[in-house]
């Protein structure tokens, strides 16, 4: 009998007769694979998880703690997602979300992790800016962040573009790596300790599958070259997969994202700029907006340097980006269910009669 206990699991509810507890460890087409008391098994979804998909936050996902019909001949059958203690969600208008619905609001990439790794390459698509807005998303998650700056064989000197980012996020740890030559692998042991889980975050080329690589000490995933014009990748990851390495630790790859939408963030830029909402208290006007007026805390600080301006425009960027991502999820939620009542007027009209002219 496999020992759920090294995939993380905790009996964190009783398991009804009949169902079996299990960690889903990779999704692709319709099908889950799903580790088991039994060992590794094939699992498809019960149907009632197909209606309103699109507003269900207990659609399965890779890191997911579920409960299973299990079936020794065929496909298992996964009836239940248990409570989760962490989830990076992101927004998503695109569609192709989870591949069974067109109007999926929130992307959930991946659950049940320890600590979010945020992997940033130190080559000309460095961007601290984007390190922060993923940052804000991590915080929103549950997981612990930490930064990883990848390829250091790239640069002569990386400890500038170290201390930059120190110095935007102090109270996250940072690390420079090397996967091909190992520098700083080491640094984190920390985090990689039997029965924790970490995901992956990145957008392509960062160098997410080299350092999925030699943590597994075995190449388990296939690595491409960057564009040298503008040092970005192509997607290596093309779905979602949880890794068991040889530490005992569990890592969740995902695809590279070339755009990361703030999804219900306000806790996450909450914990992010706390420096600048304290500062939102000392106003002399409880509707100060920031702007001109008189006794504003926020002017005085950027004025006297204590508040540095581009914290303040990460600040606002975010904010505008989480109440334009807020308010379209309730557009298009006020907007289905107006369709959805109009269809049910409709059929009702239909039975009575049909149409009057």
């Amino acid at each position: 009998m496999m020992d759920l206990k090294t995939y993380g699991y905790t009996e964190i509810e009783e398991i009804p007769e009949g169902l079996m507890p299990g960690r889903i460890t990779e999704f692709r087409r319709e099908l889950f694979t799903v580790m088991t008391l039994r060992g590794e098994v094939s699992a498809v979804l019960k149907g009632a998880f197909y209606y309103n998909v699109e507003t269900r936050e207990d659609f399965p996902c890779v890191g997911d703690f579920v409960l299973l019909q299990y079936n020794e001949g065929g496909n298992s059958l996964i009836v239940k997602v248990l409570p989760r203690s962490s989830k990076f969600s992101r927004a998503d208008y695109s569609g192709h979300a989870v591949g069974f619905t067109k109007t999926v609001l929130e992307q959930v990439v991946a659950t049940n992790f320890d600590y979010v790794f945020i992997l940033s390459s130190l080559n000309w698509d460095f961007n601290v800016t984007r390190i922060m807005r993923y940052l804000t998303q991590a915080r929103q998650s549950g997981g612990q962040p930490v930064v990883i700056l990848t390829k250091t064989d790239l640069v002569e000197d990386y400890n500038l573009t170290l201390t930059e980012v120190t110095q935007s996020i102090p109270d996250v740890p940072v690390h420079a790596i090397c996967s091909h030559t190992g520098q700083g692998l080491n640094e984190l042991g920390t985090y990689l300790i039997p029965g924790k889980t970490v995901v992956f975050l990145g957008m392509s080329g960062v160098g997410k599958s080299s350092l999925l690589n030699a943590l597994m000490k075995k190449e388990v995933m296939k690595v491409q070259s960057i564009r040298e014009v503008d040092s970005r990748g192509r997607h290596t990851t093309t779905h979602r997969q949880l890794f068991m390495l040889p530490s005992g630790a569990m890592v969740i790859d995902t695809p590279g994202m070339r755009e990361l939408g703030l999804f219900d963030a306000e806790e996450g830029i909450r914990g992010g700029f706390a420096d600048v909402e304290d500062l939102f208290t000392q106003c002399r006007f409880t509707d100060c907006r920031h702007q001109t007026e008189p006794g504003c805390a926020v002017l005085t600080a950027l004025t006297d340097g204590s508040l540095v301006r581009e914290r303040w425009e990460h600040y606002l960027a975010q904010q505008h980006e989480n109440k334009f991502v807020n308010d379209k999820t309730s557009y298009l939620i006020d907007k289905r269910a107006r369709n959805k009542t109009k269809a049910i007027w409709s059929k009702q009209t239909r039975k009575k009669g049909g149409w009057k002219n």
